[in-house]
């Protein structure tokens, strides 16, 4: 028989799963199909309200499967964070959806933060990837057409950004990398050009990133940069060969020439996505970011 006595610091984390926050069409070109669109969030069970995090997954704009990254949002809900993670449109749609969708996402939860114990003045964003980018835009793009459906007047403000490998221009993502490389990022076929003109490249079998530049500024976190914006910690592996680890650099700098809080944090031989962003290193990176900046 073995006695012991437990030290009690740690909060029971509730499980909310598959809660739809959003109805909306399927694409903006489609006005039949209806789209449900839903997030699971976990909540630690006290009745106090807490910061929140609304996590948006990676998944190069083809897929937003809110379910992974748990290692990342248990260790924020250990940390004391309410942590939404929502899913969004995706290609075939195009954008601004997975904006709409991302801005729709935070005002559900501040209608909400009564039900989730959510302090609804403190909510930050976090993205991995096209998730990355769309943390970012939900962050620093405050144009009204971003802000179509539910809840419209409820405040889309977030309190601070967490971008890991992320896209911040859409006309750059294959800079540094090899010729072959930066020609497949110039087809009209690359995702963030399908993501700004859609799959029926036989309409404008020439339409590629770089011949819709204004469109691209207007689909990219760089080109929204102001002074004021809220504090932001961009993260990308040295070793990345799918988005340029320039993004990140290019961001940054453009945040410090406007006096943003920022940091840029590089993983050494970190890949895209791969086994070394999983570490205890770097998740305590993030969730030591959001308590500096929302506790």
């Amino acid at each position: 028989m073995k006695s012991i006595e437990v030290s009690v610091n740690q909060e029971i984390i509730d499980e909310f799963r598959d809660v739809v926050y959003e109805q909306n069409f399927g694409n903006t070109n489609d006005s039949h199909v209806i789209n449900e669109l839903k997030m699971s969030l976990l909540v630690p069970r006290n009745s106090k309200p807490h910061p929140a995090i609304l996590y948006f997954p990676g998944g190069g704009f083809t897929k937003s499967d809110y379910h992974k990254f748990i290692d990342f949002r248990y260790a924020l809900a250990r940390a004391g964070f309410v942590v939404a993670s929502a899913q969004y449109r995706v290609i075939p749609s195009v954008f601004p959806d997975l904006v709409i969708d991302g801005k729709a996402a935070l005002r559900y939860l501040r209608v909400h933060s009564e039900e989730f114990n959510i302090d609804p003045d403190r909510i930050g964003v976090l993205g991995d990837s096209a998730g990355g980018y769309l943390a970012q835009m939900v962050a620093v793009a405050d144009s009204k057409e971003f802000s179509k459906g539910d809840n419209l007047g409820i405040s889309e403000a977030v309190k601070t950004v967490v971008s890991l490998y992320g896209l911040s221009d859409l006309l750059t993502v294959g800079s540094d990398f090899s010729e072959n490389i930066k020609n497949s990022h110039k087809s009209p076929a690359s995702p963030e050009a399908v993501l700004l003109n859609g799959l029926n490249i036989s309409v404008h079998p020439f339409l590629s990133i770089q011949k819709n530049i204004q469109n691209a500024k207007i689909a990219s976190p760089m080109y929204y940069v102001r002074k004021n914006l809220p504090p932001m910690l961009l993260m990308a592996g040295d070793q990345d060969t799918l988005v340029s680890p320039s993004q990140s650099k290019k961001m940054y700098e453009a945040l410090k020439d406007e006096n943003v809080d920022t940091e840029l944090v590089m993983i050494r031989n970190a890949g895209h996505g791969t086994i070394e962003w999983h570490q205890d290193e770097v998740i305590q990176q993030v969730v030591n970011w959001f308590i500096k900046y929302m506790k």
